[in-house]
């Protein structure tokens, strides 16, 4: 498909673009086109003239993703600068899609309001953390998320409450090809101080122990119920196993990291084979977090 036959746009579009240095653990293959919309109107304007059999995904900051090596067929929207806002009404925050989660977090306490701390510990957009329900520090998104306002693929544009969302954990009802725009968070009245504390206290917690500093897509597996994931990864023995260039991390063995030569294909092996030595230690089945998309690589005749 050339760009003469998609719909014109005000933003960039992109053909066979490289998405490893997007995502944070540099592997992956190329997006057949990457669409960053100038605003809210120029992503719906695209994604209704689209053919209809095109697939269309959204790309945030790619913390908790793997990209396979084969790339992305379709359209990858990435939402920029005019998607990146957080404004302030009340006791209300009022975010765009593209705005990091520490942002979001450092505006509440700017202005005296408590319960978005949690989100200092989420690396990654707030359309991601809508999307999946992320969560950390005894809190998530279910619970101060008031509503998202959805690009649906066929068009409309739709405000969705949190109660239509299928909240569960780590996990949403919203359609893959759907793509979150905005949202509304609900915050209290708190002090500033006490608001700062906790959100430092939280950054030192997760310098002290996790591999910040690698290449990595965050948390892997999904805590089973009453259950710790990185401890079921150490008990089966998996601390520093290695799969290519991929390894679970010898700080934190809910992390897979990228010791620099790894491939897509390995870090998703290595978890595989994660989750197959957990179940044969202690019968538990681990449940990916980081979500895996695209095409595997074929592999030359």
């Amino acid at each position: 498909m050339t760009a003469a036959s998609l719909p014109s746009v005000r933003g960039r579009l992109t053909a066979d673009a490289p998405l490893a240095p997007l995502v944070w653990f540099k592997t992956g293959g190329r997006a057949e086109w990457l669409f960053e919309p100038a605003d809210g109107e120029d992503l719906e304007a695209f994604i209704t003239a689209l053919p209809p059999e095109l697939p269309v995904r959204a790309l945030g900051l790619g913390s908790n993703l793997i990209v396979r090596d084969g790339g992305l067929p379709g359209v990858t929207v990435r939402l920029g600068k005019a998607f990146s806002t957080v404004t302030v009404d009340g006791n209300w925050l009022l975010c765009g899609a593209g705005a990091p989660g520490i942002l979001v977090a450092s505006t509440a306490r700017d202005h005296g309001l408590a319960g978005l701390e949690f989100l200092r510990g989420i690396p990654g957009t707030v359309g991601g953390a809508v999307r999946m329900n992320a969560g950390a520090y005894g809190r998530e998104v279910a619970d101060t998320l008031c509503d998202a306002t959805i690009q649906l693929r066929e068009g409309r544009v739709r405000v969705c409450d949190v109660g239509a969302l299928g909240y569960r954990y780590r996990h949403s009802d919203l359609p893959d090809d759907a793509i979150v725009t905005g949202c509304s968070f609900y915050a209290t009245p708190g002090d500033k101080a006490v608001i700062s504390a906790e959100m430092d206290r939280i950054a030192a917690e997760r310098e002290a122990s996790q591999p910040l500093r690698s290449r990595t897509g965050g948390s892997t597996f999904k805590n089973p119920p009453g259950l710790k994931a990185w401890q079921l990864v150490d008990d089966a023995g998996c601390r520093g196993l290695m799969v290519g260039g991929a390894q679970v991390s010898e700080k934190h063995t809910n992390f897979l990291i990228n010791t620099g030569t790894a491939t897509s294909a390995d870090i998703e092996a290595l978890g595989d084979e994660v989750r197959a030595r957990v179940l044969a230690n202690s019968g538990v089945e681990l449940e990916w977090e980081i979500e895996r998309i695209g095409k595997f690589l074929e592999k030359a005749a």
